[in-house]
């Protein structure tokens, strides 16, 4: 199997194709273990032998402009993706898929309410069963309906093939100057009274008390984590942003790593944050481990170029799907609180995996 990624970063107009054609991509053993290292990184929610970190160092290396949208085909990898005629649209998010989540809802929920948690992240996947076409072709659309998201293609052997579209920076920059983002709250971007160009100056008071106590949450941990490593840190937020058909809030954290502090223990503490676990963090990710109905494999990770010393891009593995011969399996979560409802939650999935899911229409 060719192990290869194209990922196009946000904005624009070029992509980058990497491939490794020696070898396989390196195992390794933690997140921090990443200090030091180049490549392309690919790793999961929780880093176990059947779904290891990845870290491709490819000997081929091609930047080229991304082709315009009515030509979006291209042929450096040929990959089976799910995709069926308009006239026999798939059919998602069964009853079946709604009972294990109501089930997995009410087991979280639980957690919450006798206060185990002040959050946690429930996520589901979806299974389209479709014919095949060309997965190079989908990222290609992906880039072109998607223009403010980090969009990867990411194929290896230890971890199969996923394609992504997602907003979130886990960590990005060069040398000592870095930033993050706190990402957490959502609403369907048509729920919002303004219009599209000026929601990003929708005021904080204009969301829920859930979806502000949501993104402080995390807001609150990045800057527990950074501020002690960092010699300049600068905060911004929260605010309102785009994500294709959902808004979000926003924090952004900008910071100069001090001299006694490395990357890769700083990328360790930040991952995985609050936005996709919950808080406490390690008691949340163990828990989503023994309970949450489905392994979430590389959905939730954190995929992207690395080069500490150089320009590195990772961003968290959000809106994906992992494509095999003949279905592409969609992922999405959202964050719990002490207020969530069950069909609110399954309802904002939905909505998640519609950036995906547009792509196989």
């Amino acid at each position: 199997m060719a192990q290869y990624a194209l990922y196009r970063l946000p904005h624009q107009d070029s992509y980058t194709y990497l491939a490794q054609t020696q070898g396989t991509p390196l195992i390794i053993p933690s997140v921090e273990a990443l200090d030091g290292r180049e490549g392309f990184v690919f790793a999961p929610f929780s880093p176990s032998e059947e779904c290891p970190i990845l870290l491709m160092q490819p000997d081929v290396v091609k930047v080229m402009r991304l082709p315009a949208a009515a030509d979006s085909s291209c042929h450096h990898a040929e990959t089976a993706v799910c995709r069926t005629a308009d006239s026999t649209m798939p059919s998602w998010d069964s009853d079946a898929e709604w009972e294990d989540y109501a089930k997995d809802f009410a087991c979280f929920h639980h957690e919450l309410t006798e206060g185990h948690f002040d959050k946690i992240v429930l996520a589901r996947k979806s299974k389209v069963v479709g014919e095949h076409a060309d997965a190079e072709q989908m990222f290609m659309e992906a880039c072109h309906r998607y223009p403010h998201l980090f969009v990867a293609l990411v194929s290896m052997e230890q971890s199969g093939t996923w394609l992504m579209a997602t907003p979130e920076i886990l960590l990005e920059g060069g040398k000592q100057e870095w930033k993050t983002m706190a990402l957490a709250g959502t609403m369907a971007a048509q729920s919002m009274s303004q219009s599209k160009e000026a929601a990003d100056d929708t005021p904080i008071d204009y969301w829920s008390a859930k979806n502000i106590e949501e993104q402080q949450i995390v807001t609150s941990y990045i800057e527990h984590i950074l501020r002690p490593c960092s010699d300049d840190f600068q905060m911004k937020g929260p605010y309102t942003v785009h994500a294709n058909n959902l808004v979000h809030l926003r924090t952004d954290f900008h910071f100069h790593l001090s001299s006694n502090h490395s990357f890769g223990s700083v990328l360790s503490q930040l991952f995985p944050t609050p936005a996709v676990c919950g808080m406490p963090k390690e008691k949340a990710q163990q828990f989503i481990l023994a309970r949450e109905h489905t392994p979430r494999k590389y959905y939730s990770g954190f995929v992207g170029p690395l080069h500490p010393e150089g320009h590195t891009h990772l961003y968290v593995t959000l809106r994906c799907m992992q494509i095999s011969d003949g279905a592409c399996e969609l992922y999405a979560g959202g964050g719990l609180l002490k207020e969530s409802t069950d069909m609110k939650e399954f309802e904002e999935t939905k909505q998640k995996m519609q950036t995906m899911f547009a792509l196989l229409r």
